[in-house]
């Protein structure tokens, strides 16, 4: 069996195993191991000289295609939207914030408001943060 099949069957191996991983590192060595098949196929190299080729093709498939292409398929890191973005947010007491009344300002809108612990109380002016969302209501407290 000529050194060409060998490198091929190895490649289609580590494509084969990439398969299983996902990582892209099997698959960048599988290129270099095709990169060492075609020069073992055309030239009429030495076993060291097709393993260079594998080495060099694959460093550099490693070092240059593996990154962008993990780049361009990793899919982006989720946004909080919705009631969850404003958990933590500092807001500017409207109405005085008790047990049962209140009101805030958060980025420009209007909530109603009850503190976290219902023995708190806030004055028009103080800044406080958004603990979470109860419904309609933002619970807040002043650290």
């Amino acid at each position: 069996m000529s050194a060409a099949v060998i490198w091929l069957i190895v490649a289609l191996g580590l494509a084969g195993a990439e398969a299983l991983t996902g990582d892209m590192f099997l698959l960048m060595l599988g290129g270099g191991a095709l990169a060492a098949a075609g020069s073992s196929w055309l030239t009429d190299l030495p076993l060291w000289g097709d393993g260079v080729v594998f080495l060099v093709v694959s460093v550099l498939l490693l070092a240059v295609v593996r990154p962008a292409l993990r780049r361009r398929l990793t899919p982006p890191k989720s946004l909080t939207t919705g009631i969850e973005a404003l958990e933590g947010k500092r807001a500017l007491v409207l109405d005085r914030v008790a047990r049962d009344e209140g009101q805030i300002k958060i980025d420009g809108q209007v909530w109603t408001a009850r503190p976290l612990n219902d023995g708190d109380e806030f004055e028009p002016g103080e800044q406080v943060t958004i603990m979470h969302i109860d419904g309609a209501t933002a619970v807040v407290w002043n650290p």
